[in-house]
């Protein structure tokens, strides 16, 4: 019997970290071929190269697609996303997978999730089910309803997803990918690199062998024009702290040109001496200082993922994350200067969060590759 061919397509960093371990486990599968298409942000130098991350992890990507256009803003992620489902279909007519896989609710998985549909390719989608602030929701709902097979982390969203019209044999639970790198950092958490040597950035060389935050922000997708502001608030605020501060690039979503320019203004007008800036980490090695920090600031869902996970605080800052399912260890505060570093102060009296299962348990990726491996494929709802 000829192998299942199933093609991931990894758009943007936080996808790749989301499933990588599925992806191994479909590599070692007996009854499966791993297909890879990079493309979007996955493959461009300002985040880091990605795509070469996931090379140096000894995964072979098969097509790697540009298709996203510069400017991070409303309009350009609309033609992004209309660029992409050109080129994929394209991918897709070459590679000929018997599915395609589509991660979480980010508009260029929506690329990925049309030109399949229409080709009649099996879709199997990742963490649907889940609710947040801003337009994700949207895609993400949109993704479950043009989706064949659905893989969430959780039961709350299987039964999300069920309410929303799937059948329930076509809905299980694997728990997040993701949260079984987490796990691998847990078993081996010690940095055994020289961060500033192995993957350089912009900044002082900070002390990171005492307490120290870690910061992730994106734009609001539906409050690019708020994305500056939003940034020097927290940029104000980590300043003030005097706390080493390991600060990421955000993705590329509407705002994240002026959320880029506010942090390179703040850098260049106030010569923050606490603070390095970084574009990309591989995955073990970011969640390895996330685990050693104090907390991580900003609102990206490694907060409300990995780190309820990692039993690490999460100061989660306004309404990107706002309706997501959470464990105890999330701090929820607004885009004000004044109570974030409240946030922040707070920590050092609050006890280190236990780690919470929320989102899967660290064995995720295997059983995915099981389920591709043995589900009924159709694209026949």
């Amino acid at each position: 019997m000829a192998k299942r061919k199933i093609c991931v397509v990894i758009t943007a960093r936080p996808s790749y970290a989301r499933f990588r371990s599925a992806m191994e486990a479909i590599a070692c599968h007996p009854d499966l071929e791993l297909q890879v298409i990079t493309a979007a942000s996955a493959i461009l130098e300002r985040f880091g190269f990605p795509d070469k991350v996931i090379e140096a992890d000894g995964i072979k990507i098969d097509v790697k697609l540009h298709t996203m256009l510069e400017g991070g803003n409303l309009i350009t992620a609309a033609k992004s996303t209309g660029l992409g489902i050109i080129e994929l279909a394209s991918a897709f007519q070459t590679l000929s997978p018997d599915a395609v896989v589509t991660i979480a609710d980010r508009f260029e998985t929506l690329s990925t999730a049309v030109a399949a549909a229409y080709m009649n390719i099996p879709l199997v989608h990742i963490q649907g089910g889940e609710i947040s602030g801003n337009i994700d929701n949207k895609v993400r709902h949109a993704i479950t309803k043009l989706a064949d097979l659905h893989l969430v982390a959780s039961e709350p969203a299987r039964q999300r997803v069920i309410a929303m019209g799937e059948h329930p044999d076509k809905v299980h639970v694997t728990g997040c990918p993701s949260i079984d790198i987490a796990a691998t950092v847990l078993k081996d958490p010690e940095i055994k690199v020289d961060l500033f040597k192995a993957y350089k950035g912009v900044g002082p060389r900070i002390e990171w062998h005492r307490p120290y935050l870690v910061v992730l922000q994106h734009p609001v997708t539906t409050e690019p024009e708020a994305a500056a502001r939003q940034a020097d608030e927290t940029l104000h605020a980590v300043h003030e702290s005097a706390l080493p501060t390991f600060w990421f690039w955000p993705n590329i979503d509407a705002g994240s040109d002026a959320t880029s320019h506010a942090i390179r203004a703040y850098r260049e007008r106030c010569q923050p001496e606490n603070i390095h800036f970084f574009k990309n980490l591989p995955p073990e090695d970011f969640l390895r200082l996330v685990y050693h920090s104090r907390a991580i600031v900003g609102n990206s869902s490694v907060g409300i993922r990995e780190c309820a996970f990692l039993g690490v605080p999460a100061i989660n800052i306004g309404d990107r994350q706002r309706n997501r399912d959470r464990g105890a260890n999330v701090i929820d505060v607004p885009h004000d200067r004044r109570h974030i570093l409240s946030a922040i102060h707070s920590l050092h009296k609050r006890p280190r969060p236990p780690s919470d299962p929320l989102y899967g348990d660290g064995r995720a990726g295997k059983r995915i590759a099981n389920l591709l491996a043995t589900e009924p494929l159709s694209h026949h709802k």
